[in-house]
């Protein structure tokens, strides 16, 4: 089983290892498969039609599944590896140790926002953005520029709500939990705020195109697993009968074949240290 831990304290092994697990990915095309199917959602999300993972009660059940089956691929190449988390509360500059050159690499320079550091830069021949949204096949960041990363405070504050979610079920509910910590409302925007902070790609639809993506979201994961061990009497919701939202024991696109009811336990694929 899986140990998720938080990336400042990985080893230069284990973060070596995540790192050539997820330069495989891209190399065999597993890599930009995800990001198309994050994109595809993305776009067809609506507050008032279908919705599953995004701007729904599905959103964290939904990147929780979507998150196991990116780490499952990695772990058929290397099976020591598992997803680091980055906790943004705490490591919240452009030079925190997620950004050196042995791991994410840095910010993108100022004319095109190019990253030119790391693993991920174009220069090094390995990360070719395949799927965009403006034709440019190099990965952008612009950290700072836009938005600004939850501090502990307003975290704390999202992580004390009673309820999971509430109608209408959409970035316009209140009192939710779900919806505080996606970022549609609340004072910090939590996960929301993070990809705006990043910029290039990761605030866009294509953000998986950007490695950090999935230690962004193993971090909202871990939120919700705390959340759920702070608040054991506070069931998912909605129950059942919900139009244009996944209830439930309603199954999930594109997998047809998991329900949120199945994600509320991951002790059986991973834990987190």
């Amino acid at each position: 089983m899986a140990v998720r831990k938080n990336q400042a304290n990985l080893t230069a092994t284990e973060k070596r290892n995540f790192v050539n697990a997820v330069l495989e990915l891209k190399r065999t095309g597993v890599y930009d498969g995800f990001v198309r199917t994050h994109n595809e959602f993305i776009m067809s999300d609506t507050d008032n039609g279908d919705r599953v993972g995004h701007r729904s009660p599905s959103f964290l059940p939904w990147h929780r599944r979507f998150l196991i089956q990116f780490e499952q691929e990695l772990q058929k190449i290397d099976s020591s590896v598992a997803l680091p988390y980055w906790d943004w509360t705490v490591d919240r500059t452009a030079n925190a140790s997620i950004f050196g050159a042995d791991f994410m690499g840095g910010n993108g320079r100022s004319r095109d926002a190019q990253v030119t550091t790391g693993p991920f830069a174009y220069s090094t021949g390995k990360w070719t953005i395949n799927v965009s949204v403006d034709n440019r096949n190099f990965l952008q960041r612009e950290m700072g520029a836009a938005g600004t990363l939850p501090t502990r405070a307003q975290v704390d504050a999202v992580m004390a709500m009673p309820v999971y979610d509430t109608a209408p079920w959409n970035s316009a509910s209140e009192g939710s939990f779900r919806n505080y910590l996606e970022g549609w409302r609340g004072q910090g925007r939590v996960h929301n705020n993070v990809h705006v902070w990043m910029g290039g790609q990761m605030a866009t639809g294509v953000s998986p195109n950007d490695p950090v993506f999935w230690l962004h979201h193993c971090h909202i994961d871990k939120l919700w697993s705390d959340w759920q061990r702070m608040h054991p009497q506070s069931a998912y919701l909605p129950a059942a009968g919900t139009a244009n939202v996944v209830d439930l024991n309603d199954t999930m696109r594109p997998w047809n074949n998991v329900t949120p009811a199945q994600m509320l336990d991951h002790s059986s694929y991973y834990t987190y240290a």
